[in-house]
């Protein structure tokens, strides 16, 4: 499954719950699908605390595929091609330089 299938699949299901509703308890706005999705990458460090240790990987996961949701219905919501984003970043990351030095 591609980013773009991923996508259709998240919008299933969102729209599933009514949370594209204009009544919504939860409404999908671009600022709270990046507050959302911050709490969740907070989330991934729970699983750090105290510990370079993976101490469940499917725990992991999900807070993980949590943050890939959010990430997927944010960029979706505007209108932002995540795919050409993330190539582009690539283009960009390989023409810079990083401090060696630890």
């Amino acid at each position: 499954m591609d980013i773009k299938q991923l996508t259709k699949e998240m919008h299933r299901f969102v729209r599933s719950k009514g949370w594209y509703d204009a009544e919504s308890k939860r409404p999908q706005t671009p600022r709270n699908l990046a507050v959302s999705l911050a709490i969740e990458a907070a989330e991934i460090l729970e699983h750090f605390q105290f510990t370079d240790e993976i101490r469940n990987r499917e725990e992991l996961g999900s807070e993980l595929a949590d943050v890939m949701l959010y990430l997927l219905q944010l960029a979706s919501v505007s209108g932002v091609d995540l795919k050409q984003a993330v190539l582009k970043k690539i283009e960009v990351n390989k023409s810079r330089t990083w401090d060696t030095d630890n």
